[in-house]
């Protein structure tokens, strides 16, 4: 099996994972605060990520001495689990995955203004694109527009704003501190709330709990593989298999079917996405966020 081949099913075994996580996270929602699920997901992640940085390295991969910047990309990201999950629970499960995918657009627009760099305009003409394909699917003023929607673009803006730290520190940061760090702080913060918000699991959503937990790292492993093993240009647009198990997810759980208007969005931003992953090497931190 060639090196390109084992990238490519490693992106999709790992987007596949994202995608179970999102639908259980969106089903534990019907019953539980989305303080109660980030607190969980990230207590189950955290030792997981502590072994998997032991086997990459030993745990002084986890040794930092920019704490105010991991306190600061942890509450980001706090901030990005806490829209996406409330917008998982509010809108249907496709068109949550649809407008995740504006994340990379914004990595591409604010890394401008934030990390001084420059946007050559056919990306700029491809971001514009992918907009164009949001305002599709979420279609602000009309009859099915959904607040849901406004609070996934915004777990969207929190995630590029995660992802444009990732890059500024990435180099001087182990990619395993800033992940550790990363689910440490989320942790912190709802565990100390979690106690004003809980709701008794029933034993099946215990078995949730720890699948959502598990089911992240998983997909953090074999995305992270993937882009060893295949060139970003490649592996990338793989991450768009996500809208697939989405729909099936949806419609299996949910009995949710997509409209035309979502599938039309849904090309738009991909193609935009598509663009930009084959004109930007750089295309390993821009992905969409993900409870």
């Amino acid at each position: 099996m060639s090196t390109s081949l084992k990238g490519i099913l490693s992106m999709c075994l790992g987007v596949l994972f994202l995608a179970l996580g999102d639908a259980i996270s969106k089903w534990l929602g019907e019953t539980h605060s989305p303080v109660q699920i980030i607190f969980f997901r990230s207590l189950v992640s955290l030792p997981l990520i502590a072994l998997l940085a032991h086997f990459a390295g030993g745990l002084r991969k986890l040794a930092t001495r920019r704490p105010g910047v991991h306190l600061l990309r942890g509450l980001i990201h706090t901030a990005t689990m806490t829209c996406f999950i409330i917008g998982l629970i509010l809108m249907p499960l496709a068109e949550a995955t649809a407008i995740a995918f504006v994340a990379p657009l914004f990595v591409t627009l604010l890394s401008v203004p934030l990390l001084g760099e420059r946007i050559d305009r056919p990306v700029l003409a491809a971001s514009l694109l992918g907009f164009a394909g949001v305002l599709v699917v979420v279609r602000p003023g009309g009859d099915a527009f959904h607040i849901g929607a406004l609070v996934l673009i915004g777990a969207a803006l929190f995630y590029a704003l995660t992802m444009i730290t990732a890059r500024r520190y990435g180099s001087r940061e182990s990619f395993w501190a800033l992940v550790f760090y990363m689910t440490l702080v989320p942790m912190l913060l709802t565990g100390a709330m979690v106690p004003f918000v809980w709701t008794t699991p029933e034993p099946i959503h215990w078995l949730g709990f720890l699948a959502s937990g598990l089911l992240g790292v998983a997909a953090t492993a074999f995305i992270t593989l993937a882009f060893r093993h295949a060139p970003a240009a490649i592996a990338a647009p793989f991450d768009y298999t996500a809208l697939l198990w989405a729909v099936l997810l949806g419609w299996w759980f949910w009995g949710e079917l997509p409209d035309r208007w979502v599938w039309i969005g849904s090309a738009l931003i991909m193609a935009s996405g598509l663009w930009i992953a084959y004109h930007d090497r750089r295309t390993t931190l821009k992905r969409r966020p993900t409870a």
